[in-house]
């Protein structure tokens, strides 16, 4: 029999009320623990809020598309785009507001670290719970039991009440038994980031392994280059709705877009930063040598980034290190210009000021590009914003030869400055 779709949803939305006395979706925590908040007299969801009273919240809207068995796709979009919620719906842990969705066989899904485990209950016991629910037998369980506890590399714990794991060896567990114990559908939220590198690349193998046998799996991640190495296709969602459904390069060049500034200029209002703030980047722009404002850059041709930069502290900066990382629109890096390769002396900056890369000869061709801009002062991380503008680079003549990149491969890595020796002797 041939299944015309693994998964399809038709408009769904799941709303929820944002006064205290109506939700939809409303579990048995909410319900005891909104019983508690009533006894408090304090509590603020026992006021009355007329503002609010009949607000709803969107988390996703009329929401439509079709997934073919065998499929793996990436599903993006910022923190409360509604990723998680879509999981959720389509596992049926929650269920939609309005619309539906239509699911072809067992889902497995691995949403939260431990979903689906019982804390008092030991490893052993978890994967044979686990594959229960599954509607499997005892004898297939036995089947793929050591192949699972192989994998999650759990062996010496596995008699262990799974209350007494890392957050490491839930993960790799859940992971195990959810790819192994042979659902439909797979469905993985951003979980695998808990793991370590070697494991993550283990599970990027295996679910490789899973697609290849016709199963389907629903991707959530933030890490672009796990969505680019294992998608084909991708979802993008901002703010709840549907905004792009096609390749997977497509929905994270969007993504990516979207969490960036867009515009030179004032950067105090950046949220995607990291570090202490004891010192902040507050502004950035681009200029030629002279200091000249540009806008774009021009391959092969001199670029200057300035930063602008403010210290809560009016005493010197120490020891600093500063780097400007250029990344393509699927968020893969090309070049870090890091001061600390390039001044041997130590650098110190005063209290406010500006600090300038230059770049010779720009390595780009024409396409658009993601900068991150990073200080350091005396080994502490000060201010680290993550692809925080775009940067617009139009073809040059890079190799002066009057000769502009070849079509096709425009925006695709950097432009290395290189020789031929042509010999037809052998």
């Amino acid at each position: 029999m041939t299944v015309p779709f693994a998964v399809k949803a038709e408009n769904v939305s799941k709303f929820y009320r944002l006064d205290s006395n109506v939700e939809f979706g409303r579990t048995l925590r909410d319900v005891i623990t909104d019983s508690a908040r009533r006894l408090n007299p304090f509590s603020k969801t026992n006021s009355k809020s007329k503002n609010n009273k009949n607000a709803n919240f969107k988390a996703i809207d009329d929401i439509s598309f079709e997934v073919k068995p065998g499929e793996i796709v990436g599903i993006v979009g910022r923190n409360g785009a509604g990723k998680s919620t879509l999981l959720k719906v389509i596992s049926r842990v929650t269920e939609p507001t309005s619309g539906k969705i239509q699911i072809y066989g067992r889902i497995g899904s691995l949403l939260e670290v431990g979903t689906g485990f019982h804390p008092e209950l030991s490893g052993r016991e978890n994967i044979f719970l686990n594959g229960s629910i599954l509607g499997m037998s005892r004898v297939e369980i036995q089947r793929k039991f050591d192949e699972i506890v192989a994998f999650s590399e759990i062996e010496k714990f596995v008699d262990t009440p799974v209350k007494r794991y890392s957050s490491g060896m839930y993960v790799r567990l859940a992971f195990a038994v959810a790819a192994h114990l042979e659902p439909e559908v797979l469905l993985i939220d951003e979980v695998l980031a808990v793991g370590d590198a070697a494991f993550q690349q283990k599970c990027l193998g295996r679910m490789n392994e899973v697609s290849k046998e016709g199963r389907t799996i629903l991707f959530v991640s933030h890490n672009t280059a796990a969505l680019l190495g294992l998608c084909t296709r991708g979802i993008l969602l901002e703010q709840g709705k549907l905004t792009s459904d096609g390749s997977i390069e497509s929905a994270v060049s969007g993504y990516l877009k979207g969490i960036t500034i867009g515009t030179l200029g004032d950067l105090t209002e950046y949220k995607h930063r990291e570090g202490s703030g004891r010192v902040r980047f507050t502004n950035v722009s681009f200029e030629d040598l002279s200091g000249n404002a540009v806008t774009q850059g021009v391959s092969g041709q001199p670029f200057v980034i300035r930063l602008n930069y403010e210290s809560k502290d009016t005493t010197q900066l120490p020891h600093c290190r500063a780097s400007v990382a250029a990344y393509d629109n699927l968020g893969q890096a090309l070049f870090n210009c890091s001061s600390e390769l390039v001044i041997s002396t130590p650098v110190n900056l005063p209290p406010q000021g500006s600090i300038k890369c230059v770049i010779p000869q720009l390595p780009l061709s024409q396409s658009s590009y993601l900068l991150t801009f990073f200080l350091e002062v005396n080994g502490i991380v000060e201010d680290w914003l993550h692809k925080a503008i775009e940067l617009p680079v139009i073809d040059g003549d890079f190799y002066q030869t009057g000769r502009l990149y070849a079509q096709g491969w425009q925006g695709k890595g950097i432009l290395v400055p290189h020789t031929w020796v042509i010999n037809d002797k052998l």
